[in-house]
């Protein structure tokens, strides 16, 4: 019985310790088909930013109540022409004239996508995959437009929120969750958070002159580059593993800007900010607001997912043998 006890307790501590976190999950087929890779963001309970992580900057956000996924990188636009190929309408990215002006590559974050469009996108990953979708979303034929979800068909976990789907997998992160997964310290259920999400309070070393290749977060310490760098090409990554959340591109996230999402027209949270900005825009205490229909050269967007159905069996396997284990022993 001790050995049992052993093994489940070393399963259990696996699973909240961080043991199983990257996963790809892939989208499309044959010339269409993509992945997009995902690290898991654990310590359900931690606390908002208070300012314990011996960084100059809080902000009142990052508190997230429940286990989820977030997307390694920018989804880049590549990733979007593919899901155009493979049947996602009444979306598109980097225009034919834009891509021929600015030689833009696939492998670059997709930008010129409205809260609209990166939501359709969000849904596409969804139906596509045989779940729910996120967003009520309608396309009247020349634009977007969103109806919140009633009560009951509402996203419930860490308080109401009426944009998003409970039933859904794929979701564009809300401002808590991308702040958690930026700036949090990956250290428990605790407060304490890195000035950047470069897991550091250090300013991370930035691009100082046209073909800077040494550097830990892209944005503008001297240099303009013009444009976003790869996603894969960011420099330094969050403590849970996440690339590009300093810097590279201004990302959407899902929340209304006033965090209260019960307007579907109301302006949407920046985060992020971008390679043309310098560092006092790379900071924790950031943010940004963008009406969910404007789009510009430098914003894009990540998504986030609910956790590995793996994971979660795992744990109930690992908890029910702990417990009957105990059940036996009072018996």
């Amino acid at each position: 019985m001790k050995k049992n006890t052993t093994i489940a307790s070393i399963i259990l501590g696996f699973l909240l310790a961080g043991g199983i976190q990257a996963s790809a999950d892939t989208f499309g087929s044959g010339d269409n088909q993509f992945s997009i890779d995902f690290v898991t963001v654990e310590n359900p309970g931690n606390g908002n930013d208070a300012g314990a992580g011996g960084g100059a900057y809080s902000s009142p956000y990052g508190k997230v109540d429940y286990i989820y996924k977030m997307g390694v990188h920018e989804i880049s636009f590549g990733q979007v022409k593919k899901a155009i190929e493979a049947g996602l309408s009444n979306v598109e990215s980097v225009s034919a004239a834009q891509q021929q002006t600015w030689q833009w590559r696939d492998t670059q974050p997709a930008a010129f996508v409205n809260w609209y469009e990166a939501a359709a996108f969000v849904n596409w990953l969804n139906t596509s995959n045989g779940h729910q979708a996120a967003y009520n979303l309608t396309w009247s034929g020349s634009s977007w437009s969103m109806t919140l979800w009633n009560n009951g068909d509402a996203w419930q976990q860490g308080g109401e929120n009426l944009y998003r789907n409970k039933n859904t997998y794929y979701f564009l992160p809300s401002e808590n969750e991308w702040y958690k997964a930026a700036y949090h310290k990956n250290d428990g259920t605790t407060s304490n958070y890195w000035d950047f999400a470069t897991a550091s309070n250090n300013i991370p070393d930035g691009i100082d002159f046209n073909g800077d290749t040494a550097f830990e977060a892209v944005y503008n310490q001297g240099y303009n580059i013009g444009l976003p760098n790869d996603v894969d090409n960011v420099g330094l990554a969050s403590a849970y593993g996440t690339y590009g959340q300093t810097g590279n591109q201004l990302e959407i996230v899902e929340s209304a800007y006033d965090g209260t999402n019960i307007s579907a027209t109301e302006g949407r949270t920046r985060r992020g900010f971008d390679f043309a900005n310098t560092e006092t825009y790379q900071r924790s205490s950031f943010r940004g607001t963008i009406a969910p229909t404007s789009e510009s050269i430098s914003t894009g967007f990540r998504v986030a997912a609910v956790p590995e159905s793996s994971t979660w069996v795992l744990l109930i396997m690992a908890a029910a043998a702990i417990f009957g284990i105990r059940k036996f022993r009072k018996a």
